[in-house]
């Protein structure tokens, strides 16, 4: 038996236009607080790459770790995600 693999033209959510609306709504609530990334890596407790890569697109974030970046920013997780929500056009 053999298993192909075969690539699709699927973009990584990282890279999608959807995830950079996270990412952007992210860094716009951090500038809002007004926090540096290494403020935010501090209160989670890792080191600022970790925020970088984040705001950048170069790292996903689970639901989780979303919960706990909005709160570290002092905003409402479920208010960050109503506005995503809001502003990705989603199938």
């Amino acid at each position: 038996m053999h298993i192909i693999f075969v690539r699709c033209a699927v973009p990584r959510s990282t890279h999608s236009d959807q995830y950079r609306t996270l990412t952007a709504l992210l860094v716009e609530a951090r500038k809002s607080a007004g926090l540096t990334q290494q403020q935010v890596a501090d209160r989670l407790g890792k080191p600022q790459s970790y925020v970088a890569k984040v705001e950048g697109n170069e790292r996903r974030i689970d639901v989780v770790e979303f919960i706990a970046l909005a709160k570290v920013l002092g905003v409402d997780p479920r208010g960050v995600f109503d506005t995503l929500l809001a502003r990705i056009d989603t199938p």
